[in-house]
C-alpha cells in the first residue's frame, strides 16, 4: 500500500468555495465558526461544554440505546454511547443518505473520516472522549437519488412506489434486487460476504432505516461508530422550542436570508430557504408546512391548522414535524454534544449559509471539515501510470489538455508554442510603450495586430497537436483508457462506485487499507495504491 496526498484545488473536481475555506480566505470567515485545527478544536469544545445540557445527554444515550434493540452492538459501540452521558464527551457527526447498498464509495470515506478524527483528537486532549457518529438522513423523500449503486459500470436499482420519508420504506421486493446483484458477484469468499449483507441487511429489516443501520453497523462496529435516527419522538422531543420559533416567527428564513446576500457576493448559494423550513411528516408522505391566509396547511394535503392547533400537535406529536435541510443540521446539533461535522463540497456549502441563524437561536455553530476524499489505484494502474509518464497530479488534468501535454513531450519536435507566445507578448509589450507616445489609433491598431497574431499561433499550436494525436493514436488510446477506468465519466471515482467492487477484490483489508491511510486534519486529497 502507498498513499500520497495533493492539495484538494490540484485536481480540479472542488468547488472554489472548498478551496478558498481550506486556505481560509477573509471572503468565507465570516460564514464559519471555528477552523479545524487544534486551537479551533480547542475553543470549539470549550464552547459546546459549557452549553450543552446534562438532561439532553440523558435523553440522547437512551435513545440510542432503544435504536439498537435487537441489533449486534459491539462493546466499543455501547461504551461510546455510555460516554454519551458524561459532560467530557463530543461527537464528530457526519451524515449521509440512505443509499442502496450504501451507494457511492464516499460513504465510506465520511463515516471513516469521523472515526479517524475522533481518534485523533482523543489523543490530542486526553481528559476529554471523542465519539464518531453517522447521522442517518431517514427523513430524506428523495428517492430516485438512492435507489440504486453502480456495480463494474452497471446500475443496480430498486423499483418501487415513491412517498413519503425514505427511512419508512419497506424493504419489500429487495430480494428480486439481490438476485439481478448476486449473479454479478461471482463464487469467492469476499462475493460471499456481499451476498449475506446484502441479505442480512435488506431482507431480515423491516424498513431502510434499519436495514442501513445493520450494514453500517457491520461494517465499522468494531470502531465504535455510534448510528443515529433522528426519526426519533424523544430526539424530537427536545426539538419543539425551536420548531415552536420556526412556525411562530420564521426565524430560519429571516437570518439565512441576510446571510445567503451576503454570500452570494462571492460564492455560488446551495440552497434556499423557504418561509417555513419544515416539513410535516406521516407513514406516507413528507410534505412542506405552508403559512396562507392565517391557516397552517400541509402541501399536497387536507390537512390544516390554526396556529393554536398546530402548537398543541407539535406538543403532542413531535414526530411529525421533519426539519428540511436549512433546519436539519440545526436539529442535529440542538441533539448531539457535536464540536465538528465533516461533509463533502456540496454541503459544506449550505452549512455556511447557517451561522448566523445559529447565533440567533443559540446554539453553538460546528467546526466544519472537509471530508477525506480518496482515489484507489490498482498496482497494475500505477505501473501503467509509470510507462507513460504520467504524474499523480496529472492525471487529474482534463483530458484534452493530458493529452495534449504527453503528445507534445513525446514529439520530436524543437517548438515550443508557449515559449513563443510569451517572446511574441514581450515584443508586443516594447511596441506599446511606443504606441503610447503617439495617438490611440496606433494603440488601437498594435493591439489588434498582437490579437491576431497570439491568435494565428494558438491555432497553429492546435492544429499541430490534431497532427500530433493522430501520428501518436496508440499513445492517445492507452492514455484515453487509463485515464476513463481510473475516473469513470471523467469525474472522480468515489462519486461513481460502490465499495462492492474494491470489497470483492480486497475483502476487509480495503477498509483496513482506508482506515491506516486518510488523516482528516491534514486537509489533502488521497491517491491510495493497492
Amino acid at each position: 500500500m502507498k498513499v500520497t496526498q495533493i492539495p484538494f484545488k490540484k485536481t480540479g473536481f472542488f468547488s472554489n468555495t472548498m478551496i478558498d475555506y481550506l486556505e481560509q480566505k477573509d471572503s468565507l470567515k465570516p460564514f464559519y465558526n471555528n477552523f479545524p485545527d487544534i486551537t479551533g478544536f480547542y475553543n470549539q469544545i470549550e464552547e459546546k461544554e459549557t452549553s450543552f445540557s446534562l438532561q439532553t445527554r440523558l435523553v440522547l444515550a437512551e435513545a440510542l440505546k432503544n435504536q439498537y434493540l435487537n441489533f449486534d452492538v459491539s462493546s466499543k459501540t455501547e461504551e461510546n454511547i455510555h460516554l454519551l452521558k458524561l459532560k467530557n464527551t463530543f461527537t464528530i457527526t457526519t451524515g449521509h443518505q440512505l443509499n442502496l447498498f450504501t451507494g457511492p464509495l464516499y460513504f465510506l470515506y465520511k463515516i471513516i473520516s469521523a472515526i479517524n478524527l475522533a481518534e485523533e483528537l482523543s489523543e490530542k486532549f486526553p481528559e476529554k472522549n471523542f465519539v464518531p457518529v453517522y447521522w442517518m438522513a431517514t427523513e430524506d423523500h428523495d428517492f430516485d437519488e438512492i435507489n440504486y449503486f453502480n456495480f463494474k459500470g452497471k446500475k443496480v436499482v430498486w423499483n418501487r412506489e415513491d412517498g413519503g420519508a425514505v427511512g419508512r420504506f419497506s424493504t419489500k421486493g429487495l430480494e428480486n434486487v439481490l438476485n439481478v446483484f448476486a449473479n454479478e458477484l461471482g463464487g469467492s469468499k469476499n462475493a460471499t460476504y456481499l451476498k449475506n449483507l446484502f441479505s442480512e441487511g435488506y431482507l431480515k429489516h423491516n424498513n431502510l432505516a434499519e436495514a442501513t443501520r445493520y450494514i453500517a453497523n457491520e461494517l465499522f462496529k468494531e470502531y465504535g461508530l455510534i448510528i443515529v435516527d433522528g426519526d426519533d419522538k424523544e430526539l424530537k422531543e427536545l426539538f419543539i422550542p425551536f420548531v415552536y420559533e420556526e412556525l411562530e416567527n420564521g426565524i430560519s428564513y429571516k437570518e439565512v436570508s441576510k446571510t445567503i446576500e451576503k454570500l452570494e457576493e462571492n460564492y455560488k448559494i446551495q440552497v434556499n430557504p423557504r418561509e417555513i423550513n419544515l416539513f410535516y411528516l406521516g407513514d406516507n408522505f413528507r410534505e412542506r408546512i405552508v403559512f396562507e391566509d392565517g391557516i397552517y396547511k400541509v402541501n399536497n394535503t387536507e390537512i390544516t391548522f390554526t396556529k393554536s392547533e398546530i402548537l398543541k400537535e407539535v406538543e403532542q406529536n413531535p414526530s411529525a414535524f421533519s426539519p428540511n435541510v436549512i433546519m436539519r443540521p440545526l436539529y442535529q446539533e440542538v441533539i448531539l454534544p457535536n464540536i465538528c461535522y465533516l461533509g463533502g463540497g456540496g454541503e459544506m456549502a449550505y452549512w455556511f449559509e447557517l451561522k448566523k441563524y445559529f447565533k440567533k437561536v443559540n446554539v453553538p455553530f460546528p467546526i466544519l471539515l472537509l471530508r477525506n476524499s480518496v482515489q484507489v489505484i490498482s498496482e497494475k494502474q500505477q505501473r501503467k501510470l509509470d510507462k507513460l509518464d504520467i504524474s499523480i497530479e496529472e492525471l487529474f488534468l482534463d483530458q484534452h489538455e493530458l493529452l495534449s501535454k504527453k503528445v507534445i513531450q513525446n514529439a520530436d519536435l524543437e517548438v515550443n508554442f508557449n515559449e513563443k507566445i510569451n517572446y511574441l507578448e514581450q515584443q508586443f509589450k516594447e511596441l506599446k510603450v511606443v504606441a503610447e507616445k503617439t495617438d490611440v489609433t496606433f494603440i488601437n491598431a498594435v493591439k489588434a495586430q498582437e490579437k491576431k497574431q497570439i491568435k494565428g499561433l494558438e491555432n497553429l499550436q492546435k492544429r499541430l497537436i490534431r497532427a500530433e494525436k493522430r501520428r501518436q493514436k496508440d499513445l492517445v488510446d492507452r492514455i484515453t483508457f487509463l485515464q476513463n477506468e481510473i475516473l469513470p465519466n471523467q469525474s472522480l471515482e468515489e462519486r461513481q462506485r460502490n465499495f462492492s467492487e474494491y470489497y470483492l477484490e480486497y475483502g476487509k483489508e480495503f477498509i483496513i487499507a482506508l482506515k491506516k491511510s486518510l488523516k482528516p486534519l491534514d486537509l489533502q486529497f488521497t491517491v491510495l495504491e493497492l
